[in-house]
């Protein structure tokens, strides 16, 4: 299971899930014209082709990226954004899609965000730790409620002592709620209301082990080091995510910073 997320989807199809659950090859020559066109100042070096569950919380050196029929998928470092409103403009609407859906969470930090722009307009957008929220923008969505209605509350493991103020859902589950409205799939299982369905079609299931993606070494230009070699996601995350999400920890007093 993914302990980090940082995604962008470009959306044109009305079915995400089923473009997903049928594991399309990603298109590799479009792959790397997007990376080359959101990343125009650095070299783009294409490395190896992995699934979706192996870009657990991706570096700023990399990004990885998944072309299909009416559907783009982008995992990057720039979309675990305190606030997703800051995202670069370039990765808001780089192909002229209907939809772009941002997902992102951490569960080592309780952290969870998502975001949703209509022809680049933005229609709603959310983030927050358990006791913060740190973005708040636009009407919420009819599938919201239950979270807000505390029906799918934090599972706290025995001993720990929730703070009184903790907000009435588990913001990592909160967006992957999202990533299931949006895209048709979970990230991992979420705490189910007495009242919830939540039965699922095997035909359309989606792994994110089955969702493959290109992969992309970032370098500026005219770096004729040897890269490196790819290193396993679960030994990077610590190293490259502490600058982006060290707020968390309470090492940056001021929230809305610009990241």
């Amino acid at each position: 299971m993914l302990s980090k997320v940082s995604s962008v989807w470009y959306v044109d199809t009305l079915d995400p899930a089923a473009v997903l659950s049928t594991d399309p090859d990603p298109d590799p020559a479009a792959a790397y014209a997007l990376a080359q066109q959101l990343h125009p100042d650095l070299e783009v070096e294409p490395t190896e082709s992995v699934t979706l569950g192996d870009t657990d919380g991706p570096g700023t050196d990399e990004v990885y990226i998944g072309s299909y029929p009416g559907l783009t998928l982008l995992c990057s470092s720039y979309a675990a954004r305190v606030q997703p409103t800051a995202i670069p403009e370039l990765l808001v609407r780089p192909l002229a899609e209907e939809h772009t859906y941002l997902v992102s969470f951490d569960l080592e930090y309780g952290w969870g965000a998502f975001a949703h722009w209509e022809r680049g307009e933005l229609r709603r957008a959310f983030s927050s730790t358990r006791l913060n929220i740190l973005q708040d923008h636009g009407l919420p969505h009819i599938w919201e409620r239950p979270h807000w209605a505390g029906d799918h509350p934090i599972l706290w493991n025995p001993g720990e002592l929730p703070d009184p103020l903790v907000l009435p859902f588990d913001p990592p589950g909160f967006a992957d709620t999202a990533n299931q409205e949006w895209l048709g799939f979970r990230y991992f299982p979420l705490a189910p209301a007495a009242d919830d369905d939540t039965t699922v079609d095997p035909a359309r299931a989606v792994d994110p082990k089955d969702i493959r993606v290109c992969g992309f070494r970032l370098r500026p230009r005219g770096d004729t080091a040897e890269p490196e070699p790819p290193r396993p996601p679960h030994n990077r995350i610590a190293h490259e995510r502490k600058g982006l999400l060290s707020w968390l920890r309470g090492h940056e007093p001021a929230v809305g910073a610009d990241q």
